[in-house]
């Protein structure tokens, strides 16, 4: 079977009104993590009506489309949690549930897999997949549950990843220009683990410090210790990170509390990297014991680091160049975000590839993820579909022995 790159962005394109609307209809109803019941239901009642057989309840609130019954398998992914964010967008479709908003493009990402699905479905029904393609729509990539597991953890759980050899997906970007997308052999995402840490002291009044221990005192001593740990105890030419994102300790003017909680992330992209700062994270909080107080901590491992597999990286990239034109891709932009998308690459023999596709208006602000005015340009919609679409029947086709 072969296929003609161009004509499966031209029938991406044709879909670009379908596309919006699935967008805009989980945007203006979005749902957080292991909540997308109503997300999930409007995929499956998709995949079902483009004729594929589905699987609902996978990873608590996920869904499984098959397409195909043969060797290989390869996987497409799309993550559909939304953010505990009040939007703060004038747009048509703007969020209809107070505090919670696709800050993150995860509605685009559910669309973009949907209309791949209606690409790929068409496409079989002409000339039969040489294998089977698995699409993974996703619960929880921004959380996890009470056990600690994100979506794709319990999802691999469920059996979603049984039998694949290779997964694919994409980010949007909102600092690339819709129309042009970051592809390539290099990091997909950091390891990330979270700390909550415990600074413990006496308490006493404030008339009076000398009374008691301080642990507001002890925990200016350890944020003084642990921000220098990535500048002197960290390789320079070895990314890491420690950033403490809330600080909690006492209730009124006069009264030194007893403790005071610290929590915050831990990222990095080597693991001896990562134990490092672990370890000189439990260094820094042994500053509150030097100087008469004490302290715990708890670490919950996140995310693995997780890189393109090169075979996989090159041939996205060579489908990208012959859809949009290779002057409208560029090398991947390397950083600290984390996500389990990496959990399922490990589960996959042949590896895993995500790019990013760009989704930035030209001449308008550029809102990055996780901002109230996040947004994208629905143009890159199509270009998503297509990619993934073709990557995929590339994949089955050189993998088909």
């Amino acid at each position: 079977m072969t296929t003609d790159s161009p004509t499966m962005l031209h029938r991406a394109q044709a879909l670009q009104d379908k596309l919006s609307c699935w967008r805009r209809t989980i945007h203006q109803q979005p749902e957080l993590g292991f909540c997308e019941v109503r997300t999930a239901a409007m995929v499956a009642e998709t995949l079902q009506g483009l004729g594929l057989a589905v699987r609902t309840g996978v990873g608590k609130t996920g869904v499984v489309g098959q397409l195909g019954n043969s060797l290989p398998i390869v996987a497409l992914r799309a993550d559909m949690d939304a953010l505990p964010l009040q939007e703060m967008n004038d747009v048509p479709y703007k969020s209809l549930v107070p505090g919670v908003m696709h800050a993150c493009g995860h509605d685009g990402h559910t669309a973009i897999l949907l209309g791949a699905a209606s690409l790929l479905a068409e496409t079989h029904a002409q000339t039969p997949l040489p294998g089977q393609v698995r699409l993974l729509f996703q619960p929880a990539e921004e959380i996890s549950d009470e056990e600690n597991k994100s979506g794709a953890a319990r999802m691999i759980e469920d059996g979603a990843m049984e039998g694949v050899q290779a997964i694919l997906a994409l980010h949007v970007n909102s600092s690339i220009l819709a129309g042009q997308v970051g592809v390539g052999a290099g990091l997909i995402s950091s390891s990330v683990d979270t700390f909550y840490a415990t600074i413990l002291g006496t308490g006493g009044h404030g008339a009076s410090p000398h009374r008691c221990i301080d642990p507001i005192h002890l925990a200016s001593q350890v944020l003084g210790a642990l921000y220098t740990i990535t500048d002197r105890r960290i390789d320079p030419l070895k990314p890491g990170v420690i950033s403490v994102g809330s600080i909690h300790g006492g209730s009124t003017d006069n009264v030194i509390p007893a403790q005071v909680e610290l929590c915050g992330t831990i990222r990095s992209q080597d693991e001896d990297i990562r134990a490092k700062l672990i370890k000189e994270l439990e260094r820094a909080l042994a500053i509150a014991r030097a100087l008469g107080g004490d302290y715990r901590l708890k670490i919950d491992a996140g995310y693995p680091a997780a890189y393109d597999t090169p075979e996989l990286a090159e041939m996205v990239h060579q489908v990208a160049s012959e859809l949009i034109g290779p002057e409208n891709t560029q090398p991947p932009r390397s950083g600290l975000g984390a996500e389990d998308f990496s959990l399922l690459v490990r589960q996959a023999p042949k590896g895993g590839s995500m790019f990013s596709l760009g989704v930035a208006r030209e001449g308008a602000p550029q809102h990055p993820g996780h901002s109230p005015l996040f947004d994208i340009d629905e143009r890159a919609l199509p270009i998503g579909a297509a990619i993934l679409a073709e990557s995929a029947l590339r994949y089955l086709q050189s993998h088909n022995h």
